[in-house]
C-alpha cells in the first residue's frame, strides 16, 4: 500500500490568517517548538501548513479529529525537514502501519508547496 499526500498553499493566506486572527492563528495551528523557530519566517510557516495538509492526506480516510498541533514538521539537525505525529495522528500512522513519513517542503515568491510520502514496516 501507498501512502502520499501534497498540497500547496498561497503565501499570503497565510498572511491574511496572522493579519486577521493574530498570534491566536499561530497557536491553534503550529505546535510550541514551530512557532518558536518560524514564527517570524511566514515562507516556513506556509510551508509547514501545507506540510500538515499533506501529512492529514497521506493518513487517509480516518483522519476526522486530528489537530494541526498534532503533527509537527521541524528541521533536523541534518537540514531536512522532518515529521513527528503526536495525539490521534500518531495513533492513526501506528493503525495503518506507517513507520515514517518523509516530507519535502518547498516555496516561492507566491506559493509553498509540501509532499508527503509514508512507509510501512
Amino acid at each position: 500500500m501507498h501512502y502520499i499526500g501534497v498540497d500547496i498553499i498561497e503565501i499570503p493566506r497565510i498572511r491574511q490568517a496572522i493579519s486577521r486572527w493574530g498570534e491566536g492563528f499561530l497557536h491553534r495551528v503550529y505546535t510550541d517548538l514551530e512557532f518558536r523557530l518560524y514564527r517570524r519566517k511566514l515562507p516556513s510557516l506556509a510551508a509547514r501548513f501545507a506540510g500538515k495538509e499533506a501529512v492529514i492526506k497521506a493518513l487517509g480516510k480516518e483522519t476526522k479529529g486530528i489537530g494541526w498541533r498534532e503533527i509537527e514538521i521541524v528541521t533536523d539537525p541534518d537540514g531536512r525537514p522532518a515529521v513527528y505525529l503526536h495525539g490521534r495522528a500518531r495513533s492513526q500512522a501506528a493503525n495503518l502501519g506507517l513507520s515514517r513519513l518523509n516530507i519535502s517542503l518547498s516555496h516561492c515568491r507566491e506559493y509553498a508547496i509540501a509532499f508527503v510520502t509514508a512507509e510501512t514496516g
